[in-house]
């Protein structure tokens, strides 16, 4: 979604009676204040003694309207939430947890909002920093001397203000900072004595669009120039789509630089969409491992531009051997920006030949703009040993099991023409299964990799997607739901319509195919790697959890033949406003091609 498009509009459920005038001023309400004048429109959260000023301010003093508070069962949810929000809109959505226990809670969201390059605006708070002040026993356990020092090493900035105008200083810095690329995640840590205190007068007015986050530098022209000309006379230029932007203007320009360059393109599961994947220049399926096609496209490049690549160390690395000399590379990457020590995010350490420390946005238009215009007859590509693509819009396969090439399947053909974006797919998932054609077809990955954000990234993305025409689709394991099933409640009670099928494999499946290799490797059965992985005896109703919560819950599935009306009905209860959960039983297994890839990176 672009920036300056529409959002729905909030929910007419739990609006705050009695407000009669302006109320007193205490010390949260500035702070909540500075959440309105900033935009922030949702603030997810679980409560917490430790905030309950500001939680007041935000009912009392705003009548919960920008922001609108969003309750979740749980801290990670709730950032997991504000996480999905910003991957479709750009835009910060604020999350308040409870002290140092509840930040404990949401770390893991966290981590993966920092790996994903996602702006968010996180609030925390705690008990009485001065001692003499706080509870017996409870104030103690949820006071840390440093509780930004749980996360610091994986957010953008944090601090712990000290009076009400400090406090509203930090959140426009934090702010700032968050939305200033690479984007990435803010702590703030309210100390409760700061925001039950009463204010003798009323903070004075600001401006906060005088504290907007800086425009971007723009790309040197010299270098500009350098790439252009290494791009014009190369013979078969390819073009490796990353972390770029969402916006419809964006992905027009990607498109026309590959077709002015005549430039091979290869996209990533691991990043949004960047690229359509039917076009002619698109070269392999993407997928979260490098598919046998993508590396062929590399082998065959003397130039490759990347445009801040997922690892573009390892995959080149995959490509050309761990000594061997790739062809000239130009990098286009603002990301070293957020480089340090404590987290290995950033991967290996790429070869550049020319380094344009841009957002690659930017590099793309600049490009566009001075390199000369190529036929577009991309150099012929060697042959890969791989499974011819599966068309999205071919006949559903048919078959005794189902496997998540049939629910792909299905669901194209049940989704018709509607517009669908995926939120979420499963690693099981082969890219040449669905199509990309535009850039809110697919949100990308959570970043980190951690088990358990899909079903609350998927609850803001929706919420976000909101009223604008689209299917919101995810697609995900049993593992990844049942470790934040509880975030359905959210969804259902503020009427975030969703669809969520669960490819359930009744297996932590990944880790079974870990331990074969290890077997494998130390001459030990294989057939054991089951044990400590499968989920059964007894079976968990998948479906009924979401009943459970208030959400329209179909199957388990279990024959080929009622996939597709079971994926319509779901469709049906989405349209009308629901949250849809359908149990899907498919046998453990990856695609061949996805299956190949996994092995040829554990030996590199």
């Amino acid at each position: 979604m672009d920036r300056n498009e529409p959002v729905a509009p909030a929910n007419d459920i739990e609006r705050p009676i009695g407000l009669a005038g302006p109320p007193s001023l205490w010390g949260s309400d500035p702070i909540a204040e500075t959440l309105r004048d900033l935009g922030i429109e949702w603030i997810a959260l679980n409560p917490g003694a430790s905030f309950r000023g500001l939680h007041d301010s935000l009912v009392n003093y705003l009548g919960n309207r920008q922001p609108q508070m969003l309750l979740t069962l749980h801290e990670e949810t709730a950032v997991a939430i504000a996480h999905g929000w910003a991957k479709v809109t750009g835009r910060p959505m604020a999350a308040a947890v409870h002290s140092n226990v509840g930040l404990m809670h949401a770390s893991m969201a966290v981590f993966n909002a920092w790996c994903d390059r996602i702006p968010l605006l996180l609030i925390g708070a705690t008990g009485h920093f001065d001692a003499a002040k706080r509870r017996p026993w409870i104030e103690w356990i949820h006071t840390a001397q440093d509780q930004g020092a749980l996360i610091r090493n994986f957010v953008k900035f944090d601090d712990q203000p000290h009076s009400v105008a400090a406090a509203r200083e930090s959140i426009l810095k934090a702010v700032q900072i968050a939305t200033t690329p690479p984007m990435g995640p803010v702590y703030i840590n309210l100390d409760v004595a700061l925001q039950e205190g009463k204010l003798e007068a009323p903070l004075p007015k600001i401006d906060v669009a005088r504290y907007r986050a800086p425009p971007p530098p723009v790309p040197d022209p010299a270098l500009v120039a350098r790439a252009a000309e290494w791009l014009a006379v190369a013979k078969a230029p390819a073009l490796m789509v990353g972390r770029v932007g969402m916006s419809e203007e964006a992905w027009r320009e990607r498109v026309a630089l590959a077709e002015k360059l005549g430039a091979r393109v290869i996209t990533d599961l691991k990043a949004p969409a960047g690229f359509p994947t039917d076009h002619p220049l698109h070269a392999a399926p993407p997928g979260t491992f490098g598919h046998p096609d993508l590396i062929a496209t590399l082998k065959a490049a003397d130039v490759i531009l990347s445009l801040d690549w997922i690892d573009l160390a390892g995959t080149l690395r995959t490509a050309f051997g761990g000594d061997a000399i790739p062809p000239k590379v130009i990098q286009a990457s603002i990301d070293q920006h957020v480089h340090h020590g404590w987290s290995k995010d950033h991967m290996g350490l790429p070869p550049a030949d020319l380094y344009l420390l841009n957002e690659p946005d930017l590099v793309v238009r600049a490009l566009l703009a001075a390199a000369p215009v190529k036929a577009l007859t991309p150099r012929a590509l060697p042959k890969a040993k791989s499974p011819p693509p599966m068309p999205p819009e071919g006949p559903a396969a048919e078959g005794p099991i189902i496997d998540v090439a049939m629910v792909a399947l299905r669901l194209k053909a049940a989704s018709g023409n509607r517009a669908v974006t995926l939120l979420r797919t499963p690693l099981s998932w082969g890219g040449q299964m669905w199509h990309f054609r535009g850039p809110k077809d697919y949100i990308g990955f959570d970043g980190g990799a951690g088990i358990g954000s899909g079903p609350g990234m998927s609850i803001g993305a929706a919420l976000a997607l909101r009223g604008s025409g689209r299917l919101p689709v995810a697609i995900m394991g049993d593992g990844d739901y049942l470790m934040n099933v509880q975030a359905l409640w959210t969804a259902a009670h503020y009427k975030v319509p969703l669809l969520i099928l669960v490819v359930n494999n009744r297996s932590f499946f990944n880790d079974e195919i870990h331990q074969e290799r290890v077997a494998r490797t130390r001459t030990r059965p294989v057939e054991n790697r089951w044990i400590g992985q499968r989920i059964g005896e007894p079976e968990i109703d998948l479906a009924q959890m979401a009943r459970a919560q208030g959400c329209r819950g179909i199957g388990p599935v279990t024959e080929p033949a009622t996939l597709e009306a079971a994926i319509a009905e779901g469709i049906r209860a989405v349209e009308a406003g629901n949250v849809c959960v359908i149990d899907i039983r498919v046998a453990p297994g990856y695609d061949a091609t996805t299956a190949a890839a996994m092995a040829k990176a554990e030996k590199k």
